[in-house]
């Protein structure tokens, strides 16, 4: 009975789903949920074009308001802190255990803190993510909005066509190696084949010169009588040796030009190894210089902070014009480069909906050693988090930067922290704190 009242849920749920048919999602996709219509949509750069209805947490155990992204995706999971729970199509946004997956919906906040979606829509969303997408949990409902603002990080200019121009030379000089290491093959194949003629000639030889040293003892011992005889037994030992010499004479002759051949082909191949090392290398730099980069502002701690492929980059004090007021909590995120890839198409996503994102960015001075290492750093993808909030301890290894928004309820979330299991399996706290709490590596 209970199966079938919540099969009777989902399925009203699903019937709520929408849709952009018309196009094909584009890129950066960023999904926005919404605690008070219990709601999320799913953006791209040109619009929404998912939205579905969710069970996020019950009161204590809310789902935690802020700024998260994708940090793990299991299409079969099941929950290691809820009796094995079913938990289709689930993508985690902190490793304490809050998670976006297929689940009932009752239509009203029910979880234990995570995100519930139409099982239909969990598998489709599923599907379009892939891990570093950002996920929004706004208290109220909030939208994506373009914004131009000379603090907003601009692309490095060709880095785009050099990151292209590297990867097809990577290719070429790949294709190069590859046909050398054929060659190589050819010429080494050819050097042992044209060695077999030799072998057999040196394996003759020792039975010829035997043979010889035998006759022409024969010949040194026999009677007059027999002499005639041992002498052309001798000669023609003698013609056998020698044709034996001219054997491997002819041999080695043939051979020396395949031996050359081999040892110039092995030369080739470590040039052509080299070379295609070094053009993947290069790539790889060129490659690297188009990868998304997250920026971390915090009002809180006057800091700034960089991480690169979850990895944190560089860390700098910064300073807040009129420290002691609020700035806001604003998600900013690169959409697509503009202008023959010199300027960058920029929305923001503000949590407390004031709308305040343009002159949080004119309170913001940062030091100009740091703006020259970050200078050219955005790509598509790339974000700017300027918030009141410091860094959350969900920030760590294998995330990017998460943010809390400490005046709303995180009930999912402090109940985690309590979870002795989840504590076994991330790591324990420390005298120093949690284990993935700072580490940031710092260039000055």
């Amino acid at each position: 009975m209970l199966h079938r009242i919540l099969e009777s849920f989902a399925a009203r749920s699903e019937r709520r789903i929408e849709s952009i048919e018309s196009r094909a999602a584009g890129a950066p996709l960023m999904a926005i949920i919404s605690l008070r219509s219990q709601r999320i949509t799913v953006y791209d750069a040109d619009g929404w074009i998912l939205r579905a209805p969710v069970s996020s947490g019950q009161k204590g155990r809310e789902t935690p308001a802020g700024i998260f992204s994708v940090i793990q995706k299991e299409a079969e999971h099941y929950s290691n802190l809820y009796d094995d729970a079913y938990m289709p199509h689930m993508q985690r946004i902190t490793w304490s255990g809050i998670a976006l997956h297929g689940g009932p919906l009752p239509g009203h906040a029910a979880s234990h803190g995570c995100v519930r979606l139409p099982y239909d829509f969990a598998a489709r969303l599923f599907d379009a993510t892939r891990v570093g997408m950002r996920v929004i949990v706004a208290p109220g409902d909030v939208a994506p909005v373009e914004i131009a603002h000379p603090a907003l990080l601009a692309p490095k200019p060709g880095a785009a066509a050099l990151a292209a121009t590297r990867a097809a030379e990577a290719d070429e000089a790949t294709r190069k190696a590859d046909q050398a290491r054929l060659a190589a093959t050819k010429a080494a194949r050819d050097a042992a084949r044209a060695m077999m003629p030799v072998r057999t000639a040196e394996n003759l030889k020792p039975k010829a010169q035997a043979q010889l040293a035998a006759a022409e003892a024969a010949l040194a011992a026999a009677s007059d009588d027999a002499k005639a005889q041992a002498e052309d037994a001798r000669q023609k030992a003698a013609a056998r040796l020698a044709d034996v010499e001219a054997q491997l004479a002819a041999a080695k002759a043939e051979l020396q030009p395949n031996v050359d051949a081999a040892a110039a082909a092995r030369e080739a191949l470590a040039a052509a190894e080299a070379a295609r090392g070094a053009a993947v290398q290069a790539s790889r730099e060129a490659a690297r210089e188009l990868e998304p980069v997250s920026v971390f502002i915090s009002r809180k701690t006057q800091r700034l902070y960089v991480r690169r492929a979850f990895q944190p980059v560089l860390e700098s004090p910064v300073e807040i014009k009129d420290a002691d007021r609020p700035i806001g909590t604003h998600l900013f995120t690169a959409m697509a480069r503009t202008n023959r890839d010199t300027d960058m198409r920029w929305s923001v996503v503000s949590l407390d909906g004031d709308g305040g994102a343009k002159s949080a960015l004119d309170r913001i001075v940062i030091p100009q050693d740091v703006l020259d290492r970050i200078a050219g750093m955005a790509s598509p993808r790339s974000s700017l988090i300027v918030s009141d909030e410091e860094l959350s301890r969900e920030t760590g290894t294998g995330t990017d930067f998460v943010v809390l928004m400490s005046g709303e309820p995180q009930g999912g979330i402090k109940f985690r922290r309590r979870a002795h299991a989840m504590e076994a399996r991330y790591g324990r706290r420390t005298p120093w704190g949690w284990p993935f709490a700072g580490g940031y590596s710092r260039w000055w």
